[in-house]
């Protein structure tokens, strides 16, 4: 706080302010915000400095078994559940270090490139981890012959409509249907695996009123008080 009402304090009052954002696309340097007093002083100005995104910076750890090709801004993860590729933004630079782990750093210092940081280390993690261990949502039935069923490659859902609710499984995710009212979606696409469940859900969305519809397995619907009729 010291240093920033130095630098308010050498302005003057008929200038421009001499404030600089991020905002407005400048260049930001990377570090912490601590600016001498003594050269705050002398320029006039107070420069905001970013700091490298927590997330970004961690670096992703490659288990036995799984495969790493790195060429430009491609990168194929191949292991025990398939393979996934990505391609990534010129913002972004992908390494490896010595042991092997993968290290996601900005290629620029632009607003873009500290926005995209962070994101492309998560999009990557899961890469890995979907080629190892995999991701899996599960959704539960509630309501009155309300059911599931697996028919060759397609989802049928009885859902209380006039007709039978058919959906396409996609490529690379598997539906398991238990006791009729509970399904299993799991892929090594995380992103495939949300869409589809969220896919199915869209269709009978849980209502507050009785809960009927299809939820998450962890999800909590908040319950509403229905209309009571008065006492004669």
């Amino acid at each position: 706080m010291a240093s920033v009402h130095c630098a308010l304090s050498t302005v003057p009052a008929a200038a421009p302010s001499a404030l600089r954002s991020s905002f407005t696309g400048d260049a930001v340097v990377s570090g912490s915000c601590v600016v001498p007093s003594n050269s705050c002083a002398a320029a006039g100005i107070l420069r905001i400095e970013c700091k490298e995104s927590r997330i970004g910076k961690a670096p992703i750890e490659v288990p036995s078994g799984v495969t790493i090709q790195l060429e430009g801004q491609s990168l194929l993860v191949k292991g025990p559940l398939g393979e996934l590729a990505r391609s990534y933004p010129r913002e972004v630079q992908l390494t490896r270090d010595e042991s092997g782990k993968i290290l996601v750093s900005r290629a620029l210092d632009t607003r873009r490139a500290r926005q995209m940081h962070g994101l492309f280390r998560t999009l990557t993690d899961n890469m890995v981890v979907g080629v190892t261990k995999g991701f899996e949502k599960k959704l539960q039935l509630i309501g009155v012959g309300y059911r599931a069923a697996i028919d060759a490659k397609d989802l049928t859902l009885n859902l209380g409509f006039s007709h039978q609710v058919r959906m396409p499984i996609p490529e690379g995710i598997n539906v398991k249907v238990e006791e009729n009212t509970r399904l299993t979606i799991s892929g090594r696409d995380k992103c495939a695996v949300g869409d589809f469940a969220a896919s199915v859900r869209k269709w009978r969305p849980p209502e507050p009123y009785k809960g009927k519809g299809i939820k998450y397995s962890d999800e909590v619907v908040r319950r509403k008080e229905g209309k009571v009729g008065k006492k004669k």
